[in-house]
């Protein structure tokens, strides 16, 4: 056990209490708290794995999951809650579960999965912060606070699209090229 793996479980088991604040709705300082808290250790947890040669293949495995489980957690509360729309939610999850097919194939063909790209990261990034946002803006009326919030959710979520098709491109020339 690593120091950033250590990071990565405690954002996994933080999930289930940010969707219950999430959907409560009456603790969104908390959720927003705690999806800010997600963000810090998900840069802290790959700064150090880099910095300090503890990069890890458990470590490779649990970081993509906690993201993906916040951003999921994260959509379901923001569409409950109708701050985004169902389309958005739809278009993500849709790419995450194309790739998780993905994944499949390459590990039945005995590959690894893609590994994440920094243009990934900044992708997940930009929702990271795009979600709080989108949260404080829904319960406060100020104009460059919500337009700043739909900005980052929209190239957020423009960049996991792109970084989604760019991890299919790679990982089927992977997967098609090593098996001939």
């Amino acid at each position: 056990m690593t120091i950033p793996n250590a990071l990565s479980a405690l954002r996994l088991f933080g999930v289930p209490l940010f969707l219950i604040l999430i959907l409560d709705g009456s603790h969104d300082g908390w959720a927003i708290f705690l999806l800010f808290v997600a963000g810090l250790t998900d840069f802290l947890d790959g700064y150090i794995a880099r910095r300090f040669n503890q990069q890890s293949r458990l470590g490779e495995l649990l970081d993509p999951l906690a993201d993906r489980l916040y951003i999921l957690a994260t959509l379901i509360g923001l569409t409950y809650r109708e701050i985004i729309p169902v389309f958005l939610i739809v278009t993500l999850v849709a790419r995450d579960l194309i790739l998780a097919m993905q994944i499949a194939w390459l590990r039945r063909k005995g590959f690894p999965p893609i590994p994440v790209i920094f243009l990934g990261k900044a992708a997940t990034m930009n929702l990271l912060y795009a979600f709080p946002l989108l949260l404080w803006a829904s319960g406060v009326e100020i104009t460059w606070l919500t337009g700043g919030a739909w900005a980052f959710a929209i190239w957020g979520s423009t960049l996991y699209v792109i970084t989604g098709l760019l991890y299919l491109i790679h990982g089927f020339k992977v997967g098609v090229s090593r098996a001939t």
